[in-house]
């Protein structure tokens, strides 16, 4: 996979991040998206921003289609979506608050042998967010990371292998407790 400028890379995610407008629920997660894109739409230079775009068009990323009003509306293709989603994964992390809310996350699955490769990324990544393995097929963490989890079951495309779990009790946290938290 060729890499993208950084530029292109910024005008992926800010696509995506208009498309994650459509699938939110909740004013929330709303705000979040709108506050982390805004800042960063406004610091990208006209004539490099044209220039990624036209790039990008040239690459099938993304598609430029003509308005009734006489404006342009860019559309992210399938192969842009799969490249955004490519770079966003690859920068994810799960941010922890200053104080724990006592809440422990679970992560389930059972991921079928001919999705091996799958199984096998899904563990990289749920690994790589901090979560730490309990059994073959469960892991824990103790920060909020709903969104990052929904972000890597879809873009792996696990949805219905996976179970995500908020709980207050676990039998053994004194050793998680020690893995997560010691000073």
């Amino acid at each position: 996979m060729k890499a993208l400028g950084g530029v292109q890379q910024e005008i992926l995610l800010f696509l995506l991040a208009g498309a994650s407008f459509y699938f939110t629920r909740t004013p929330k997660r709303y705000h979040r998206i709108s506050d982390c894109s805004g800042k960063e739409w406004k610091n990208l230079g006209k004539v490099r921003m044209e220039r990624s775009v036209a790039g990008m068009c040239r690459s099938k990323m993304i598609d430029l289609k003509l308005q009734p009003d006489g404006t342009w509306k860019m559309v992210l293709t399938d192969h842009g979506k799969r490249r955004a989603l490519y770079y966003k994964i690859e920068s994810m992390e799960v941010k922890r608050p200053k104080r724990w809310d006592k809440k422990w996350r679970v992560v389930l699955f059972d991921i079928p042998e001919k999705r091996k490769s799958d199984r096998d990324a899904f563990r990289k990544w749920i690994k790589k967010l901090g979560f730490s393995e309990l059994q073959k097929s469960v892991f824990v963490l103790p920060y909020d990371c709903r969104d990052e989890f929904d972000f890597v079951v879809e873009f792996l495309g696990l949805r219905k292998y996976v179970r995500f779990i908020v709980t207050d009790d676990i039998d053994n946290d004194t050793y998680l407790k020690n893995r997560f938290f010691q000073r």
